[in-house]
């Protein structure tokens, strides 16, 4: 399993309301593989959403940023990163005060 890394974002951003905040995290792939595929879900959720990539790849080295935002207002996620060797990567993350994932 790859190591998985939150950067939290700046304390003021804390202070604003989760509706008024951006919702997007920037996904950091330093694995050494391609990520083909990347789910979030609401933590506690029976199953995955669809594949956030829609189709794209994240090269090893590469990032993308990933709208969370499903209208639900939560902060409080899980993903699945899945690699071009059929690894995966979980971890949660709050995206009310993490900007960032990085996946070593």
């Amino acid at each position: 399993m790859r190591a998985i890394h939150a950067l939290v974002a700046l304390p003021f951003v804390m202070a604003v309301p989760a509706f008024a905040q951006d919702r997007s995290v920037q996904v950091v792939n330093n694995s050494g593989f391609t990520i083909v595929e990347f789910y979030a879900s609401t933590q506690g959720a029976a199953d995955w959403q669809e594949n956030m990539l829609a189709g794209q790849a994240v090269g090893s080295g590469s990032n993308l940023t990933v709208n969370f935002d499903d209208g639900s207002g939560e902060c409080a996620y899980a993903f699945r990163a899945v690699f071009d060797d059929g690894d995966e990567a979980v971890g949660d993350i709050d995206i009310c005060s993490g900007s960032s994932i990085t996946i070593n």
